[in-house]
């Protein structure tokens, strides 16, 4: 019995001593944790998917809007890449020394809609001091929240220099972020919203009714960066990728402008 005994623990250990030596031949890449803003999930995701496809490492998506993710990353989040929808909240890490040194880029940029629901589209004719009002009747107007959505602020900006701000601030559907402004608008829930022309291409469910113009809001560029702390390679090499010829050609099949 002590031989029978011997042979299975002599086994039990050249199994182990298999597995071990696979695992350290081959070890598991540590997943890239990406915190993106809300704007971006469907050309991130597409991103994400062609990364992990080519290189085999692991990303994680987290989209919110940029200053919920900000603050998030303030708080200690283990976000390796951050990707904001404006300059801003890029700022507010990188004054608190968050943003890894040399990697802040701003690839990227957006326009900014009014848009409808398909089946109650009419086109809005933009001028100064137009009767936004009156277009919304008893409903709301449905955009991110100005005081922390970047989306929100832009609209309020490009509502300030139509000088129909006043007249509609107490008529908002403050919403936590752009995708949520446009899902009220999707489900009816709101007469008009204010997206970016992203969001609204990507919904079955709305129509854009205006485009505002460049000159009546702050340029809509979006930063990328790595955070401290996340200065490893294969971080860098994610960051690269988006940012490249490739990564940019699938930010424009989405929509966005790549000045």
């Amino acid at each position: 019995m002590r031989s029978v005994y011997a042979r299975i623990a002599t086994g039990l250990a050249l199994l182990t001593l298999a597995v071990v030596g696979r695992s350290a031949e081959t070890p598991t890449p540590q997943a890239i944790t990406v915190f993106a803003a809300a704007s971006l999930a469907d050309a991130v995701t597409e991103l994400a998917a062609r990364y992990e496809r080519d290189t085999e490492s692991p990303v994680r998506l987290s989209f919110a809007s940029s200053s919920t993710l900000a603050r998030q990353i303030e708080n200690g989040a283990g976000a390796d890449v951050f990707l904001s929808a404006d300059e801003e909240w890029m700022a507010y890490l990188d004054e608190r020394r968050l943003v890894a040194a040399g990697t802040w880029v701003r690839p990227i940029g957006n326009r900014l809609v009014m848009v409808a629901p398909t089946d109650r589209a009419r086109a809005v004719e933009l001028s100064k001091g137009f009767n936004l009002l009156a277009i919304l009747g008893d409903g709301r107007l449905s955009t991110g929240d100005p005081a922390h959505v970047p989306a929100g602020r832009y609209a309020q900006q490009a509502l300030r220099y139509f000088g129909v701000w006043e007249t509609v601030e107490r008529r908002l559907a403050r919403a936590e972020n752009v995708r949520a402004a446009l899902a009220l608008v999707e489900r009816g829930e709101a007469p008009l919203g204010i997206v970016y022309a992203t969001d609204a291409r990507a919904s079955k469910s709305v129509r854009v009714v205006a485009e505002f113009p460049a000159a009546s809001h702050e340029p809509i560029r979006y930063s990328f960066a790595t955070m401290s702390g996340s200065d490893r390679a294969s971080v860098r090499e994610l960051l690269a990728y988006f940012t490249s010829a490739d990564g940019l050609t699938v930010f424009r099949a989405f929509g966005f402008e790549t000045p």
